[in-house]
């Protein structure tokens, strides 16, 4: 019976273990390390026409797309911390595809900061390391609007 219970115990002990591995906050969400191959063409950043409705009632999130079809190549290296990976995205350009950055502040933060970033002369690896480091974080979306 002592065994049984070991047994069990241990078992319980590692799907737990893999249940918090999955939910790990640590690891790097999908993103690509190197810009698009010469000639491919990504898919297109949600265009202006589209940025309406309930998604866009406020300016930071009409004018995040807008920098976000200026850096496409950028974001495409970039990981999103929304972890929207999950949904089969591969990078933060996937999240302006379509209005899913229009509902979520980390992708509208992380946006922001690359664009800022981008404009101060640094690579996309550099703002990677950035991203991963919670940088975007200190980002005012309520400022974000006013950023060119």
């Amino acid at each position: 019976m002592r065994k049984l219970s070991s047994a069990l115990l241990a078992l319980l002990v590692l799907l737990a273990m893999g249940l918090l591995a999955e939910g790990d906050s640590t690891q790097v969400p999908a993103h690509h390390t190197s810009p698009p191959k010469k000639g491919e063409q990504l898919p297109p950043i949600l265009p202006r026409d589209q940025l309406w409705g309930p998604a866009f009632q406020n300016a930071y999130q009409v004018h995040a797309y807008e920098l976000a079809a200026r850096i496409p190549a950028i974001i495409y290296q970039q990981p999103c911390y929304c972890y929207c990976d999950r949904i089969g995205h591969t990078s933060l350009h996937t999240c302006y595809e379509g209005t899913h950055a229009a509902h979520c502040s980390a992708c509208l933060k992380e946006l922001y900061y690359s664009y800022q970033m981008h404009k101060r002369g640094k690579t996309a690896a550099q703002i990677r390391k950035g991203i991963i480091a919670g940088e975007w974080e200190n980002v005012d979306l309520q400022t974000g609007d006013q950023i060119n």
